[in-house]
């Protein structure tokens, strides 16, 4: 295992998409992981947590939310974090993640994932809230970094540096998005090499690729289409440089049948055997 919190690394694993629920109930295919939105299985009943309970008896299945609005100055959500840590007990979850962000303030939530005023102020703010949620889940919160398409003219740091801060004060694990990266970069006219040099590589416990809409002046995260060959180049070497870490393929929107969505996953392999040729072979010049 190469993070420091010995989460294992689960393989290359899929989004759980309704879309998909039949085909994977009835075919049973050879996934090695599923993640599940959190907020899709909480507050509800019925039809959706009975497919959740039949498919986590035969996946690891991994939790990631969108709206724990972690960096926000509203109280922490206590009811929120209970149904939080009974789903996680429910499915045997080997994590919890959500994003560095906000997503609301003064009680009202926007549904969107807001950037953080990347300063000092703002890592001591959110580091504490983190210590608290990971006291309350007795576990890590695996935290993604964002995309994102303004930035507060308040801000003191560069992203990779107030996540390292973060992470390190909060002790934290990093769920490192790898296109949010290009995406971010692209928007903000930083280099994408840069950021993976600056970021705390022993924290990843998992990686996200995804494809993306460009537009003449930005790039939106939309998580729509296969990822372009510059996100999974991306990947390759962030891929080399954190060790290894299980892998996810975000698809939510016009998404394909299964085994076009699971066949795009699985090009991740590609890179992971690279990385291993590579290191073999680095093992066998060193002897």
């Amino acid at each position: 295992m190469s993070n420091r919190f010995q989460i294992a690394n689960l393989g290359v694993g899929l989004g759980l998409r309704t879309t998909h629920y039949a085909h994977i109930l009835e075919a049973n295919p050879k996934v090695d992981w599923f993640e599940i939105i959190s907020e899709n299985y909480m507050q509800t009943a019925g039809r959706p947590l009975a497919i959740l309970d039949r498919i986590a008896e035969r996946y690891p299945i991994a939790m990631h939310g969108v709206s724990l609005s972690i960096g926000s100055t509203d109280p922490l959500d206590w009811a929120y974090l209970e149904e939080l840590r009974a789903l996680r007990e429910r499915t045997n979850a080997r994590w919890v993640s959500d994003h560095i962000c906000w997503t609301g303030v003064a009680g009202r939530n926007t549904h969107d994932l807001l950037p953080m005023p990347l300063t000092e102020e703002a890592v001591r703010h959110t580091a504490a809230r983190i210590r608290e949620v990971q006291d309350f889940l007795e576990a890590p919160l695996v935290l993604e970094n964002p995309s994102t398409y303004v930035e507060f003219a308040s801000s003191t740091m560069k992203e990779w540096e107030f996540i390292t801060a973060l992470c390190n004060e909060a002790d934290c694990g990093l769920l490192l998005d790898v296109n949010n990266i290009y995406v971010s970069a692209f928007n903000h006219g930083f280099e994408a090499a840069e950021y993976l040099r600056g970021i705390p590589l022993d924290r990843v416990v998992q990686m996200h690729v995804a494809g993306h809409t460009r537009h003449e002046t930005h790039i939106v995260d939309t998580h729509i289409g296969p990822v372009v060959d510059d996100v999974w180049a991306l990947f390759g070497d962030a891929y080399a440089r954190v060790g290894g870490a299980s892998v996810l393929l975000e698809w939510d929107a016009e998404i394909p049948d299964f085994e076009e969505t699971h066949a795009e996953a699985l090009r991740a392999h590609d890179f992971i055997a690279k990385h291993a040729t590579a290191r073999s072979a680095l093992a066998g010049a060193r002897s």
